[in-house]
């Protein structure tokens, strides 16, 4: 008579190893979604920083050319200066980049919203423009709705 060796995994096995899996991806696709919103607010609140440093630098370099022109050039760029900040609609002009986010300019303000976030409104900022009594600002980013 022959002995035969057989190899490979039994049914069993096969079971206890795929029920292993998906208890294992039970706990972790949620750790993994949830890295997505955090992504969105991590995005918001370097564009905050962004925005804040162009604020910054714009008003020193309107500073130092004499505190009275009415536009500076930054990179190559124009920019408009209300109040010796950057006008609303230029505030966009003074960032290297804001991909991901959506800006919508309004007379004195100008609302960066994350783009493919829950609800946009609530995962935004706000750059407010000088007026003759108040330097421009930028908000404390909303991030609720991301």
């Amino acid at each position: 008579m022959r002995n035969r060796i057989e190899r490979g995994f039994t049914l069993i096995e096969l079971v206890v190893v795929i029920t292993i899996l998906g208890i294992l991806a039970a706990f972790a696709v949620p750790r993994f979604i949830a890295l997505e919103g955090q992504a969105r607010i991590a995005a918001l609140n370097g564009l905050t920083g962004s925005l804040r440093s162009a604020t910054a630098l714009a008003h020193g370099m309107w500073l130092a050319t004499g505190n009275s022109p009415a536009s500076i050039t930054m990179e190559g760029q124009t920019i408009t200066m209300t109040n010796g900040y950057p006008s609303a609609a230029d505030i966009t002009k003074t960032l290297v980049d804001y991909a991901g986010f959506t800006p919508t300019a309004a007379a004195t303000t100008n609302t960066f919203t994350k783009d493919g976030a829950g609800t946009p409104a609530n995962c935004s900022v706000v750059y407010t423009a000088a007026t003759a009594a108040v330097p421009a600002s930028v908000s404390t980013p909303t991030t609720s709705g991301c």
